[in-house]
């Protein structure tokens, strides 16, 4: 078995750590627990949430459908149970796509930078 040499990687992240990644609150993690049961969090004795990565990639699924997409939670709970694959694929192509979008309006800025006379 080999180890994990990346320290940074970590297992297990806060409800706080998880609403800020997302810029929403905590209470709204806590109803999207109860509304889609693929977020399933670890709970302490005390009740302290601690989310795996797997937890992560569904609530930024749902956060798609439900924030960008502009669907209702119902929709968005139907279309996960119909189509989870197709509407995973569609995401990561988006998430990918606006990655690519940032890289390129990064390298405008830093040529206009290099060239400000040239607009």
């Amino acid at each position: 078995m080999a180890l994990n040499k990346d320290k940074n990687l970590k297992l297990y992240f806060s409800i706080s750590e998880v609403a800020q990644l997302f810029d929403i609150n905590e209470s709204t993690l806590r109803f999207w627990e109860k509304e889609f049961d693929v977020i399933q969090p670890r709970k302490t004795s005390k009740g302290t949430r601690f989310y795996k990565q797997e937890d992560i990639d569904a609530i930024r699924l749902i956060y798609h459908l439900v924030k960008e997409r502009g669907m209702t939670l119902a929709g968005a709970r139907q279309k996960l149970k119909e189509n989870p694959e197709t509407t995973i694929q569609q995401e990561e192509i988006i998430n990918r796509l606006k990655q690519i979008k940032e890289e390129l309006i990064a390298m405008r800025d830093a040529f206009d930078h290099l060239n400000p006379t040239q607009k």
